[in-house]
């Protein structure tokens, strides 16, 4: 088994000011966003002007980048306040504001860049749909450095493992020198990477519209859900029914969301082109 290396939070200090190695992560998964959404430019139909709206260009990729940062911000954190702890942040309303002291969800953040993507849509007079796909592409990296900052900070460990697992780390701030799942790792190359890539070359080519972000619903629902087999629960929580934990949970309407988008995309006809596979146009 491994024992956790002792990681210093803060990557640069010059007098009071200090950067933390999480906030860089943020920047980098900002940073990749951007990288990929230039690209995303080059990938009809963005690539040209239609149904009388004008072509993507780079300054809609900055301010859907913009909007999606607000978005996350807020919408992580007061989702974490909802579905984590409705009842201290409702007692301790003011604590909602205190950001720097943790407690971002990924679900909420979900919820808050749909909301930027709404926004971003009626401003642009674009259908929400064309918007969705362009986004979602873009996104599964930004996801797998947020999980290299929950690494680097030691925090969201694994729960127990078996002894001769190769890779079983011991977390000592866990409170237990017992091994554990690196899930943080787990879903950096889950929901990371390999959503990433399956997601990046399926939206290469035209597809119905909302059939990609219908492949990323179901695609990080389903690789989340999984991951949480190995994710300790939050031990304010613990297990919810069914054994399942709060993460999981909120993945199965995300799933269900995710398959409901792509059954109504068989019914529309593919960007640049007719329906096919049986599709039915309209």
């Amino acid at each position: 088994m491994l024992m956790y290396p002792t990681i210093d939070p803060i990557a640069l200090q010059v007098g009071p000011l200090a950067v933390h190695w999480y906030g860089l992560t943020y920047l980098a998964a900002f940073g990749l966003f951007m990288l990929l959404g230039i690209r995303r430019l080059k990938h009809e139909p963005f690539a040209s002007a239609s149904a009388g709206t004008a072509r993507w260009t780079r300054k809609d990729v900055e301010d859907i980048l913009f909007l999606g940062v607000a978005g996350v911000v807020i919408g992580g954190r007061l989702g974490y306040c909802l579905f984590y702890k409705p009842g201290y942040y409702l007692t301790h309303p003011l604590e909602i504001f205190a950001i720097w002291q943790g407690g971002m969800s990924f679900h909420g953040g979900l919820l808050g860049v749909i909301g930027s993507m709404t926004w971003f849509a009626r401003s642009r007079r674009r259908s929400w749909l064309e918007v969705a796909d362009f986004v979602a592409p873009c996104v599964p990296t930004g996801l797998a450095a947020g999980r290299i900052g929950n690494f680097i900070n030691g925090e969201l460990w694994g729960r127990f493992s078996s002894t001769d697992l190769p890779w079983g780390m011991v977390f000592p701030q866990s409170g237990s020198l017992l091994p554990r799942h690196p899930s943080q790792i787990y879903q950096f190359l889950l929901e990371g990477l390999l959503l990433f890539v399956l997601l990046w070359l399926f939206a290469r080519k035209p597809r119905r519209p909302g059939q990609v972000a219908a492949f990323f619903l179901i695609g990080y629902g389903s690789l989340r859900f999984v991951a949480e087999f190995f994710r300790e629960p939050d031990s304010f929580l613990g297990l919810l029914p069914l054994g399942m934990s709060m993460g999981q949970w909120l993945c199965v309407p995300m799933i269900l969301l995710g398959v409901w988008m792509w059954r109504r995309s068989l019914r529309r006809v593919a960007y640049g082109g007719p329906a096919a596979d049986g599709g039915v146009a309209g």
